[in-house]
């Protein structure tokens, strides 16, 4: 994920009080995986489709 886009999210997160844990439970992940994705350590396809659905969830 772009460090831009890493940036709204984490943004978005603390204005909804939400937790990374608590997204990725949402998302049916783990907190590592989930830092992975937005940190951009994790770029594949099945990655992409979880930031896309970040994006979704959070409306960014």
């Amino acid at each position: 994920m772009p460090e831009e886009m890493a940036l709204k999210v984490r943004s978005e997160l603390f204005k909804r009080k939400m937790s990374q844990k608590q997204l990725a439970e949402m998302l049916g992940i783990s907190t590592v995986y989930l830092s992975d994705i937005i940190n951009g350590r994790k770029t594949g396809p099945k990655a992409q489709e979880h930031a896309n659905h970040i994006k979704k969830i959070l409306g960014i």
